[in-house]
């Protein structure tokens, strides 16, 4: 197993693909895979089928993971998308030295 930099509700924003620039929460972590699931970004559309009586079927929207070199980690001091270093043992923002 691989140590991710991001862990789950850590606010993110993503740097490349459809959804590029867009800032969200980080919902599940993968480290096996390396990916990353964030809340409303990667949307695809999934075709549910309705599986008790009075259900709802139909297309509903669902968040997918993408790797996690595609995401940087947002400061909640700067506010800014920031590389992580780490300093007796927690993790500190590249630009302006706060520790998260």
């Amino acid at each position: 197993m691989s140590k991710m930099f991001v862990k789950t509700g850590d606010t993110v924003m993503v740097l490349s693909g459809k959804s590029k620039g867009v800032k969200g929460e980080v919902i599940a972590v993968s480290p096996k895979e390396g990916k990353v699931i964030v809340k409303k970004v990667n949307l695809v559309t999934k075709h549910v089928k309705p599986r008790k009586m009075g259900d709802q079927g139909g297309l509903i929207d669902v968040e997918s993971a993408l790797y996690a070199s595609k995401v940087q980690l947002v400061c909640p001091k700067c506010n800014e998308a920031t590389r992580v270093g780490h300093k007796n043992g927690s993790r500190v923002c590249k630009k302006c030295g706060n520790e998260f």
